[in-house]
Order: C-alpha cells, then structure tokens, then sequence
C-alpha cells in the first residue's frame, strides 16, 4: 500500500444535487475528523456509515458547506485502504474549496485513474477489472454496459486464468523434463499432455478472440463516415438518423466545412456519426481542410455511408473515390428519387454500375428510405443482426492483440511438437503465451503499460 493519501473531486464538474469529494490513504480518517463536525456527538465514527454534519475550516472553526460523510475501513473499501467520502452540495464553490481544505490537511491531488490503480496494485481487481471501469464510465448503449459489468465481474479474467494456469501446469512438467533429463517416464508422460493441453488452450484461446470484432463493435460503436461530393444530402442525412437538425442544410454547395460527429444507438449498438465535408476541389483554406479531414474520416471508419445525387451523372471523382474503397464495409445511398422522373429505373441503374456495394435508395427531402438504410448497416456490419452480447467477450485492442500473440505462440508450439523439437525449445513458445495471457490480467504487465491504461482514466476515479 502506498504511504501518501490521495483526494480528488469524485463527480462530474458542474452543477448538481450532490458532489463527492474522495480521500483515500492511512491518513483518510485523521483527515476526515479534522475538517468535520457531526451534528450529533460521535465518539468513533463506524465503518461504511453516512453522518450529518458540516464541513469546517479548522483554521477558525467556520462552516464551508452542510454535508454526509463516510468513513469506510480498509479492506473493505474501493482502494483497500482506509476511504473518507463527503458528500457536499454539487456546486463548483463547496467541491473546491472541501478538497482545498483535505489538500491543506495533508492529502495530495490524485492522478487520474488513481483510486482505481490502487485497487488493482493492492488486489482487489485485476488490470482488466479495471479496465472494464472506464468502460462502465463511457458505456452508450445496454450491450456495451453488460459485457463491461461481465468484465468487471471477472468473467473474461476468470477464462483467461483458467487457460493460463493450464499452461503453468504444463510448462512445470516440461521444465521438470528440462531439468532432470535421466527421468525418461516424465518426458513420456509431458508430451502426450503437451500435446493434448496445447491443443485445448489454443482452442479456448482462438475461441476468445473469435468474438473480438464484435465485442469492439459492441463497446466502442460503429465509427461511420458519411461521404460524398457537396450538395448530395450529407447534412440531410445526418439529420435524418438523428432525428434533428444538428447540421446545418441549405441549397448552396458547400456548407460543411467542418467535421461534426454524433452518436446514435441503433438496435443496441452506437453508431458514431461524421459529417463530412463535400470532397471536391476546394475553392478556399477553410474547405481545403475540410476536405482533408474528410478523407481521413474516409480511411479511419469502420462504415461508410456514401451519398449519390440520384438525378446526377457520377463524376470522376466519385468514380475514383469509390475505386478505393473496394475492401471497406460501404452502403451507397442514391438520394433525391424525388426529383427523378423514374426512380426505380434510376437506383436499379446505379446499383448495376457499382454491383460491390449494397444500395439504398432515398428521398431524404420526403423522408423515405430511412427504415430500409437501417436494416442494411444491420445486415452489413452484423451479418443480419445484432447479436446479444456473450457472457464473455473481447472488448479492448489491447487484449485481442494479447490473445493473437498467445494464439500464434501455441500454434508454433504445436507445428515444434510435431518437427520433435527439444524441450528446451518447447518451452519458449509455452512462455510466451503464458506472459501474453498474462497481460489480460495484469500478471506479466510492464509498468509503463499499466500507467497508460491508468491515464485514461478521469480524476477521481
């Protein structure tokens, strides 16, 4: 446990009912005591307990704010430390100058992600327990809370474990083998379940990172990028899957200039919307840069939605943009049916020139297309439907990778076998998938790599 006390604002900024100011620490309750006073008499406050009181400057006595406090004793806390909790009025005058006050008594301001480090370095969550935190913190949709609840849980902790512990299991009989060669009856014995166990972590492993995509998709959303030259009814989309008029439309070419982004939860899963800027040649800075944020917007998205004028020839341009994006999840959408004489004749044209991609017809001046337009980024992106979460799901890069490494390490491990490679041999792949395992949890992680976790964390918690 650390020796210093930490403190910080543990609720949003603004204005609200109530705000928390956290303290965390040996020096917790000293400090708590210090800067409090009961509204009754109180001999020894209890553990896990909420006293009225005020909130006072020890300095003269005087009052600062009308506030409950909690005292809760390690180990029984959030950090397994000793933990102080005041629950103020939620302005920004009684939060600051509360935590001014437990700063002044000789706590210190906590680093992001502090209180929730200290947990997982004094053991009560492991690194991805901890990680699932943040993503309760950010979560948009049902879905995405659920699988974080699971990882917080210790679902995904608790396979990965058991598939790390088999291989403990099994790289202590091969060093056995290693390290006392005359007993050739253990030698026998490890590799037959050398091979058998192998087999069984790769399996569970590749398992695992089968649901990866999903669960990204699941927690993080559909970066989707609206694209298409000026005019065709970007904004106009926008608005329409939205349900309101957050870009500004109007009949001039042009308009956006800027990126804008904007979630939506479509069957469980967040859709995060870009806005872009017409891609054409630009006719200033300011839509120069437009257009190139656009672009990027193109290569960094998970969906893209490209906007045709129905009524207009395809122009070299378009042809050359969509050239690119051959190996990319893309809906085309042939807006303005309204102002074709035949329509179908039209869409069922454009459909035939781009046959790669699925097409949408719309009338986003009448309001036609939008059910179908949803059904298709369905289809698309979750082959027909959006699944419900598993129990256990791969939700962050930083594990897929880890499951990729092990995966890759178990498998040369197996074709090593198989070429009656050397013990000693052998137990370099059974390491390496050991420690890339052990990078889930937390117990083969670098320190730099758990303090970059942590420091995409809020303050206070």
């Amino acid at each position: 446990m650390s020796e210093e006390t930490i403190a910080a604002i543990a609720t949003s900024p603004g204005e609200g009912g109530i705000g928390i100011v956290r303290i965390s620490g040996s020096a917790a309750y000293a400090i708590g005591l210090s800067l409090f006073r009961f509204g009754r008499k109180v001999a020894k406050p209890k553990s896990h307990r909420l006293y009225y009181g005020h909130v006072v400057n020890p300095a003269d006595g005087s009052a600062v704010d009308e506030a409950l406090i909690a005292f809760m004793q390690a180990p029984h806390t959030y950090t397994r430390e000793d933990v102080v909790e005041i629950n103020c009025h939620g302005g920004i005058m009684p939060l600051a100058k509360t935590l001014e006050l437990v700063l002044a008594a000789g706590a210190r301001p906590a680093q992001p992600g502090e209180f929730t480090k200290r947990a997982f370095l004094n053991g009560r969550i492991d690194l991805a327990q901890a990680e699932a935190v943040i993503q309760i913190i950010r979560a948009k949709t049902e879905q995405a809370l659920e699988l974080s609840l699971a990882q917080l849980q210790g679902r995904l902790s608790g396979q990965v474990r058991a598939v790390r512990q088999s291989l403990l299991m099994l790289l202590s009989h091969l060093e056995a083998a290693i390290d006392f060669p005359e007993h050739h009856d253990v030698e026998e014995l490890t590799l037959v379940e050398l091979r058998g166990g192998t087999a069984r972590a790769l399996a569970e492993t590749k398992a695992l990172l089968q649901t990866a995509d999903q669960g990204r998709i699941m927690r993080e959303g559909v970066r989707t990028a609206i694209i298409g030259r000026p005019n065709v009814g970007k904004s106009s989309l926008l608005n329409a899957l939205l349900g309101e008029q957050r870009a500004i439309v109007t009949a001039f070419p042009g308009t956006t200039r800027d990126i804008l982004e904007e979630s939506i939860n479509l069957g469980g899963v967040a859709l995060t919307i870009v806005d872009t800027a017409g891609i054409r040649e630009a006719a200033d800075e300011a839509e120069k840069i437009g257009v190139e944020r656009a672009k990027d917007a193109l290569v960094n998205a998970d969906l893209i939605l490209y906007v045709l004028d129905l009524s207009a020839e395809i122009n070299s341009k378009e042809w050359e943009i969509l050239a690119s994006m051959r190996d990319k999840p893309c809906i085309l959408i042939g807006n303005k049916t309204d102002l074709v004489v035949d329509a179908q004749a039209a869409a069922s044209r454009l459909a035939e020139e781009l046959p790669s991609f699925p097409f949408v017809p719309m009338s986003l001046l009448e309001g036609k297309g939008l059910e179908l337009l949803e059904q298709t980024i369905i289809s698309l992106v979750f082959q027909g439907s959006v699944k419900p979460p598993q129990s256990v799901m791969v939700t962050t890069a930083r594990h897929k990778d880890a499951l990729r490494r092990a995966s890759q390490a178990l498998e040369e491990l197996l074709a090593a076998l198989a070429a009656g490679y050397a013990s000693d041999l052998l137990a370099i792949d059974l390491l390496a998938a050991v420690e890339a395992l052990g990078e889930i949890t937390g117990e083969t992680v670098a320190a730099d790599l758990a303090e970059e976790i942590f420091r995409n964390f809020c303050i206070g918690k």
